[in-house]
C-alpha cells in the first residue's frame, strides 16, 4: 500500500548527542528520546514506542495522543494487518535477537517499498557491526547499539559500505552493462 500524500509522516525526533547514549544515528550515538513503558504501566505525555500487542489492544487512544507514536515489532511479527497506520508512526523499532536471525531485514523492506513508511527505521537487539552496512540497505537509519566493539566501530567511523551488490536495494541502482545482475550503489 503506498503511502497516503493526504497524511504527513509525524517529525523524526534525534535525541541529543552523547557518546554514552544507545542509538546510533545521523552519524553520532545520542540519548533516545523515546519512553518504552511496561505493558501495564501508564503510556505518558512523551513519545512513546509500544508492542504490537498494545497498540493493537489501544490503538483508539494511542493515536489519539498528541505526542510521537513508535512501534516495537519483533522479529518475525505480521505487518499486513498494520498497513493502514504504518504512516501514523514516526518510529518502528525492529528487533534482531540474535546475529543469525534476519527477519526483521525483510519486514524493513516491506515497511520501506509496500507500506511507504518514511519515518525511523530503528534496529534493536543483537545489532553487530557486520550487519550495518546491509542494515543500511534496507532502509534502516538508527541503530541500538549494546555490542562494544560495533560501538568503537561506529564511532571510528570504521564501517564499510558494501556498494557492489547483486540484489536490488533501496536506491534502485542501475546494472552496470558489462555484467546486468551486478547492481553498484551511488558513492
Amino acid at each position: 500500500m503506498p503511502p497516503d500524500p493526504s497524511q504527513p509522516s509525524p517529525p523524526r525526533l534525534i535525541g541529543i548527542a552523547d557518546a554514552e547514549g544507545p542509538i546510533w544515528t545521523e552519524a553520532a550515538f545520542r540519548r533516545d528520546p523515546w519512553a518504552r513503558p511496561a505493558a501495564t504501566a501508564e503510556p505518558g505525555a512523551g513519545p512513546l514506542i509500544v508492542s504490537k500487542a498494545r497498540f493493537v489492544a489501544e490503538r483508539a487512544q494511542l493515536l489519539a495522543r498528541a505526542a510521537p507514536l513508535g512501534l516495537h515489532l519483533e522479529s518475525g511479527a505480521a505487518v499486513d494487518d498494520l498497513a493502514p497506520d504504518v504512516t501514523r508512526f514516526a518510529l518502528i523499532a525492529l528487533d534482531f535477537p540474535k546475529f543469525s536471525d534476519g527477519r526483521s531485514f525483510s519486514t524493513a523492506r516491506l515497511l520501506r517499498e509496500k507500506y511507504g513508511f518514511a519515518g525511523e527505521l530503528r534496529a534493536v537487539g543483537n545489532v553487530l557491526a557486520d550487519q550495518i552496512p546491509f542494515l543500511r540497505r534496507v532502509g534502516f537509519d538508527a541503530f541500538e547499539v549494546t555490542h562494544l566493539p560495533t560501538r568503537r566501530a561506529l564511532s571510528a567511523g570504521r564501517i564499510a559500505e558494501v556498494r557492489l551488490h547483486y540484489q536490488p536495494a533501496l536506491d534502485a541502482a542501475p546494472a552496470l552493462a558489462h555484467r546486468p545482475w551486478l547492481r553498484k550503489s551511488p558513492a
